[in-house]
């Protein structure tokens, strides 16, 4: 893998091991002997999360020059594995707080992703990839007594009112924004990390922030009034958002139950800020 990597990159004089976030694999900032830096991702071809690689991978081949997001130099499999050479952005993680001057960075660059992605560039799996994970956990709590799930019956409500088609749509969505996938480099917001890329309604990547928004201290009514700022979000169809709200909060609270354990507890945090939208939306 370093041969073929060098072939594309250059010399390779020093990695340093990226250990931040959840995916499998191998992360690593890498310096050239011209002075440049690569960020190189890579798994094995066997891993379960090989498939998230391989949609990161066909996102990042047909990201329209000039986005907001890392360019990916490079990507193929060697002896095994599936390789990513992307840009490397540096910067920090974007702030969602009240008051944050990121805030609007973020919004107006989901506004331009909306736009420039918009038909979908590309073959990703249709949105219905992702939601058939969020509804197989969902199916399992509530399948729970329902004095063993608090809100029980406001996630069902919100649920069974949610029609097939209504995620569907041709805009290429990211699915998965949030602090850590918006980094913030001299005052300017990059979009990384495409592992979850659907194609889907335009409005969804908005609606997903939502809770982000939430977590980070806003209420569920400045949460929305913020995104009032995106043009997708102002057309979106209520019950589909209250919908996917219930699934991307039960899915948290899922794993804040059931996953691992270094991750328990701020999937617990992004449920409970979930539990906040959703009983707002239901009242």
């Amino acid at each position: 893998m370093r041969a073929t990597v060098e072939e594309q990159v250059g010399q390779v004089l020093k990695a340093d091991p990226v250990t931040k976030g959840l995916m499998p694999g191998l992360a690593t900032r890498l310096y050239t002997e011209d002075g440049g830096t690569v960020f190189l991702k890579a798994v094995s071809t066997a891993s379960p999360a090989a498939s998230l690689y391989e949609r990161e991978r066909r996102a990042g081949a047909v990201l329209p020059p000039g986005l907001p997001a890392p360019r990916l130099r490079w990507s193929g499999e060697v002896d095994g594995w599936i390789v990513l050479l992307h840009e490397y952005v540096d910067g920090r993680d974007a702030d969602l707080s009240p008051g944050s001057p990121d805030v609007p960075l973020v919004l107006d660059t989901l506004a331009v992703l909306n736009e420039a992605l918009t038909p979908c560039p590309g073959d990703v799996p249709d949105v219905a990839a992702n939601i058939a994970g969020l509804q197989a956990k969902a199916a399992r709590l509530l399948a729970f007594p329902t004095e063993d799930l608090p809100h029980r019956a406001m996630y069902q409500t919100a649920l069974d009112k949610l029609s097939p088609d209504a995620l569907n749509g041709d805009t290429l969505l990211h699915y998965d924004l949030h602090s850590g996938n918006f980094r913030i480099d001299d005052n300017r917001p990059y979009v990384i990390d495409w592992a979850f890329a659907v194609r889907g309604a335009t409005w969804v990547d908005a609606a997903l922030l939502a809770p982000r928004f939430i977590e980070a201290g806003h209420s569920p009514e400045q949460a929305e009034a913020l995104l009032d700022r995106v043009p997708a979000w102002r057309s979106a169809p209520a019950d589909a958002v209250t919908a996917l709200a219930a699934l991307w909060t039960l899915f948290r609270l899922y794993k804040a139950w059931f996953g691992s354990a270094e991750g328990r507890a701020f999937r617990a945090r992004a449920a409970e800020a979930g539990r906040a939208w959703v009983h707002h939306r239901s009242a």
